[in-house]
């Protein structure tokens, strides 16, 4: 595997093809949040798609990646981001037999992060659809979700796209969670274009504790019900936030699963 550090080259297959994988990684000083679900995420859905990655590979390309950056941020937080490609080689569309994997490395400011109060969303027109084979698996191929975010306006902080059925799957950059009384519900990851980590993490917390999680599509009727107690985005970078009002509706607000899964309790070294 090559590593560099923001640049890539004109014939490499992810620029061209979409062909990879990428992590967006939050940092706080030298450690990361959640950094052993994101590598071994990476791993996993990298031999999905026949690409060779080791997690130490990973880690050291992580541990050189905060030599270089951390730094520069001081005491604030900041993303990294790794992106994985097959390299460049192969005819066409099909790949050569013998690629070199090309791991880019970049950092960055963290961006705003939303308060307890919770966000206003709205329902992207672009619907999303999904490769069963790719279901859940972070890849290069996010022109869906480019598509929808060209119809965000300032005052609205994500849109949730549906599929072909009209039925909510995931926000533009997060997944969704429902609390719907008695149970929680959330698309099964093969209906999600992305699974992220903060979600297998939050979804892992609340069956260890007994709570009821049913993996479904979310109807856009059920948060007019009065089973609904509130609507969360989920991801590594945000943690959970609260929704407190979709498309003009409002909702029911409560941050305890915020502070449950605070994304500054779970930094690694």
């Amino acid at each position: 595997m090559s590593a560099n550090s923001s640049r890539v080259s004109a014939t490499d297959r992810g620029l061209a093809y979409g062909d990879g994988l990428f992590e967006t990684i939050r940092m706080e000083g030298r450690g990361a949040v959640l950094l052993s679900r994101h590598i071994h995420r990476m791993v996993t859905d990298a031999a999905v798609l026949g690409i060779a990655v080791t997690e130490r590979e990973l880690r050291d390309a992580v541990r050189e990646a905060v030599d270089r950056h951390a730094g520069s941020f001081g005491s604030d937080g900041w993303v990294l981001k790794l992106v994985l490609t097959r390299g460049s080689g192969g005819r066409g569309y099909r790949p050569a037999a013998e690629g070199v994997p090309s791991l880019i490395v970049s950092a960055s400011v963290m961006p705003p992060l939303p308060g307890p109060e919770g966000v206003e969303v709205g329902l992207a027109e672009f619907p999303l659809t999904v490769n069963p084979r790719l279901a859940g698996i972070k890849t290069l191929n996010r022109l869906e979700q480019v598509m929808a975010s060209r119809e965000l306006t300032d005052d609205l902080y994500e849109l949730i796209m549906r599929d072909p059925a009209g039925q909510l799957v995931e926000g533009t950059r997060t997944n969704v969670l429902l609390n719907a009384g008695g149970h929680w519900i959330t698309p099964p990851r093969e209906q999600l274009a992305v699974a992220g980590i903060m979600r297998a993490h939050v979804l892992g917390y609340l069956e260890s504790q007994g709570e009821k999680v049913e993996y479904s599509t979310i109807s856009p009727s059920s948060l007019e019900g009065k089973d609904c107690r509130g609507l969360y985005l989920m991801n590594s970078i945000i943690g959970v936030v609260p929704v407190r009002r979709i498309d003009g509706l409002d909702l029911p607000v409560d941050d305890a699963l915020a502070t449950i899964s605070n994304p500054l309790d779970l930094v690694e070294s």
